[in-house]
Order: structure tokens, then C-alpha cells, then sequence
């Protein structure tokens, strides 16, 4: 079994009430190997929500307090993602889920890339706080993009 975010499950659950489905991971969801999560739903924040980005470094920042996730409208969101990353911890923890997939640029899941915290479609090397979150909890985190390479190599 592996974590997939919801969004690339075909779950409309984007901060703009969208999806990204990721054909090559239907499979594993068809075959009932995946389980969804939406650290941002868990955090009970609405679908759709105004956008957040993280000001002052990445998720890992976040948890140390020195990074807040801070919406579009100036509301300060960090508490929602740091609990949605808890739940969703909790979500994978309960079926031994060791590797997720993960919504890249994403501020809750974000592998490699977030967005600069300053709105303006800049992006950052970084975490974002699950995806932070998850990988202080030894679990392994790769990104949509990741997914052929996985496929390749026969981790999924």
C-alpha cells in the first residue's frame, strides 16, 4: 500500500476545487494498493480555499516555527496544515504506509518545489509542511512527477 494525494486520485479537492489525476496511478487505486489523503481537507479547510503559500522558508521551517503558511487574504493557516499533516500521518500510519505521492508545489505536499510565499508564481526549492512532516516520520516521499521512474524501476 501506498499514500497518494487526493487531488491526483481524481478527488476535487485543490485549494481552486480542481484535480490533477495522474493516469499511471489509477492502477494502483483500481487494485486497491493506494490510499488518498488531503492533508489541507484533514485540516478542515474548505474546497474550494483561498490560496496559501509559505512565508519565511519551507515545511520544515514551519514545524521548527520559523516559517508560517499564510493564505492570500493575509489569514494565518499554518495551525490547519500542521493538523491536516497530523491526521494524514495518522491516516497512513494506521495501514504501515511507508512511501506517499505527493502533490508537487503544493504548500501541504510540495516535494521538491513550494511556491515563494509571495504570490506571484515564484518558485522555491522546498518542502511543503506534510511533506515535511511525513519525512520526519521515516516515511518516503516522492512527487507525481517522480511516477514513471518509479513505475520503471518497479517501486510501484
Amino acid at each position: 500500500m501506498i499514500g497518494i494525494s487526493a487531488c491526483l486520485g481524481g478527488i476535487c479537492c485543490r485549494y481552486d476545487g480542481k484535480m490533477q489525476k495522474v493516469n499511471l496511478l489509477e492502477e494502483l487505486l483500481e487494485a486497491e494498493k493506494a490510499v488518498l489523503i488531503c492533508p489541507e481537507v484533514l485540516g478542515n479547510l474548505p474546497i474550494p480555499r483561498v490560496p496559501a503559500e509559505i512565508i519565511g522558508g519551507d515545511g520544515f521551517a514551519v514545524w521548527q516555527g520559523k516559517a508560517k503558511v499564510i493564505n492570500r487574504d493575509g489569514e494565518d493557516v499554518t495551525e490547519a496544515f500542521k493538523q491536516g499533516a497530523k491526521l494524514a500521518y495518522q491516516k497512513l500510519k494506521a495501514q504501515n504506509i511507508q512511501i506517499v505521492i505527493l502533490k508537487e508545489r503544493s504548500p501541504s505536499c510540495g516535494k521538491s518545489m513550494i511556491y515563494d510565499g509571495s504570490f506571484s508564481g515564484v518558485k522555491v526549492k522546498g518542502y511543503g509542511v506534510a511533506a515535511a512532516y511525513f519525512s520526519m516520520q521515516k516515511i518516503q516521499v516522492y512527487s507525481e512527477e517522480e511516477v514513471p521512474e518509479l513505475k520503471r524501476q518497479g517501486v510501484l
